[in-house]
Parts: C-alpha cells; structure tokens; sequence
C-alpha cells in the first residue's frame, strides 16, 4: 500500500509547545480562501493554527486532553483538501470546522452543524441503549440448548400415585440435594446431572390413562398457571408432548407443577435443558513485529503485522527508544500496519505491536 502524506509539524501539545490553558490562535495570512494547493509549510502552519484555536474547547468539551486529540488529528491534518482546511479555519465553531475539514462544511452553517450532530447524538444514545444489553447476553433470549440422554424424572405409578383432578402438584427436575429422582419416581441418578443455575429444562410429559377427557399443563413452580395446555387427553389415553418450562433461580424447594382437569398419572423425561448466557473474558495477544531502523526526521512504514486465525486486530502501538510519532495506522481483516514520524536527531529502531483479541466460546 502506497500513501502520500506530505511534511506535517504538528503531533502533538509538545511539538507546538503550547500548554493547554491560555491558548490563542496565531493571526493568519489575509489570503483569500481558494483552490490552490498548500505547501509543506502552509499545511503545517495550518495545523498548528487549528490545534491552538480549538485545542482548548476539545479538552473542556470533550473531555480529550490537547496532545492526544493532536496526535490523532494528524492524518486529518494530512488528507484534507487545501481549500476545506483554509475554510475551516474561518469557521467560527468547532462543530463547523469539523465539517469543513470533513468536506461537508460549505452544506451546512455553523447552526445547521451543531444541530444535525445534536440530533444525531440523541440517536446514537438511543441505538446504543437498545443494543448494549443484548450485546452482553440475555437472560431471557440468550440462551444454550444442552441435549442429554433422555431420562426418567417422575412416574406417578411409581411414587405419589395419580393426580387428582383440577389438582397439581410440584416436581424437580433439577437435581437435588439426594443426587437422584427416586423419590418422585423417576432415575435413581442424575440423570446426567443437570445443575442449578439452568434457564429452562425441555420435558417430555406424557398422560397415562387420565379417567376423562381434557388437558394438563406444564407451568414454572411458584407461578401463576397460565391458561394454556401442554398436553391434550381422551380418557384412557396415553399421550405425550414434549414442553419447555422454565427453572426457578435461585434454586427452590421445586421447579416446575403439572395441573390436570381430568385425574391421570403422568410419567416425564427430561430431554435437555437451556444455559444462560456466561461471561467470558477477551483472550488476547501481542504480535510484534520486525525492529525497523528509522532515520532522523523521517517518515516510515513499519512492516504488516497479522493476527492468528480467528482473532480480530483491535490497537496498534509502538516501541522505540526515542521521540517517535503515529503519524496514520490501519486494519483491514486480520492485519494491521502502522506509518510513523521520527521526532528525535538520532536514527533509531522502531518496532510495532498489534494487539489481537477473540471472544472465548462457551
């Protein structure tokens, strides 16, 4: 990749020295504005008239202090249209300046700029709300599905006997503090130990020769019966379905109740179960590159680093034993390359990092 940058002073509050407090804009030639190109110079006083314009308004607005937002302003600085630049410098906010450099200034007045940036921050601020919680994982939506080897949690010919019409009663499915369902006739195991903390457990319920016609409903223990049906019967029937009810957490004395209209036995088989969402934290890492020699003064391109497989480059840095700037740096896909300006007298060897980070799996 082939860039053109041309001689810049400006990098940052240092190399202007200037302090952040007190600042004043230098007057500037009385050339009209107009389409001819700048030179090195021009450009470079140019920059340094718009840092010591603004420079103080960034740091008490923004909250940016002076020599970081300099520094990265330096490949605006560098790629602006002469004519946008000179125009910004005639503006007589930031937000408009802003535009200028940007290209869009002679569309919109300083008023019009601060106004489309206001309307646009409220949107923003309301996309943003919307998208964080589920960026971070739903308790209710995010969740995933576990199968295990179907196993038998109750059998009501087994313990407890039928259940009596327009009656419930309360089951577990999660494994307690006994290590098996025998007690309500189900496994004497864990059957593959589904813990507490769970979301939901997926069951196939089945009605076994119910004494007349209806249905039964698989509903969370300790909530309302919701009016709906898991299972539908004739009487003497054997029918099943397969249901997913949601688990208490914290873990209670139950987890989940079938109602039925008609007196039935019922037998139930978890299936699987639902996880919540887990945080995990960024695995991240540092790929350093070759120690390039930089000379006194001189602009350079550092050799393209590339994260591992599945990693996404997410910052660039530098190592270097004297003053050295970032004057640009990108990504693209997995790789990553940084341009710097040697501020020091002395050549030096310059070596560039990118950090590579991935999101763990469950």
């Amino acid at each position: 990749m082939k860039r053109q940058l041309g001689v810049l002073i400006v990098s940052a509050t240092l190399a202007f020295g200037i302090s952040p407090a007190g600042m004043a804009a230098p007057k500037l030639s009385t050339a009209s504005v107009n389409s001819r190109p700048a030179t090195p110079a021009e450009r470079g006083a140019m920059a340094k008239a718009y840092v010591l314009k603004w420079g103080a308004y960034v740091q008490e607005v923004y909250k940016v202090p002076v020599g970081v937002w300099a520094k990265r302003m330096v490949p605006t600085f560098v790629g602006a249209d002469a004519t946008n630049f000179r125009r910004a410098l005639q503006r007589n906010t930031y937000e408009g300046a802003s535009a200028e450099l940007s290209g869009a200034g002679r569309k919109l007045s300083d008023t019009q700029v601060i106004d489309t940036m206001a309307r646009a921050g409220i949107v923003e601020a309301s996309v943003r709300e919307r998208l964080v919680a589920r960026a971070l994982g739903s308790v209710s939506s995010d969740l995933v599905y576990t199968p295990i080897t179907p196993c038998r949690i109750l059998d009501t010919r087994v313990a407890g006997g039928a259940i009596a019409g327009n009656f419930s009663r309360d089951f577990n499915a999660v494994v307690g503090s006994g290590g098996n369902f025998s007690s309500q006739g189900g496994s004497a195991t864990d059957c593959g130990g589904v813990a507490a903390g769970q979301a939901a457990a997926v069951i196939n319920v089945t009605a076994v020769t119910p004494t007349g016609g209806g249905f039964a409903t698989v509903y969370p223990f300790g909530a309302t019966r919701p009016l709906a049906s898991s299972v539908n019967y004739t009487a003497g029937a054997v029918v099943n379905n397969t249901v997913v009810t949601k688990l208490p957490n914290p873990l209670t004395t139950k987890d989940f109740s079938i109602y039925t209209f008609a007196t039935s036995d019922f037998v139930a088989d978890i299936v699987g179960y639902y996880a919540p969402p887990q945080a995990t934290a960024l695995d991240c890492a540092t790929v350093s590159g070759t120690p390039t020699n930089v000379n006194a003064g001189a602009y350079a391109s550092l050799p393209t680093l590339f994260c591992a497989a599945n990693y996404t480059p997410v910052g660039l840095s530098i190592s270097a034993g004297e003053n050295v700037l970032v004057a640009d740096s990108y990504t693209a896909g997995n790789a990553g390359q940084i341009f710097v300006r040697s501020l020091s007298a002395n050549a030096q060897n310059v070596t560039a990092k990118l950090m590579c980070c991935r999101v763990p799996g469950r």
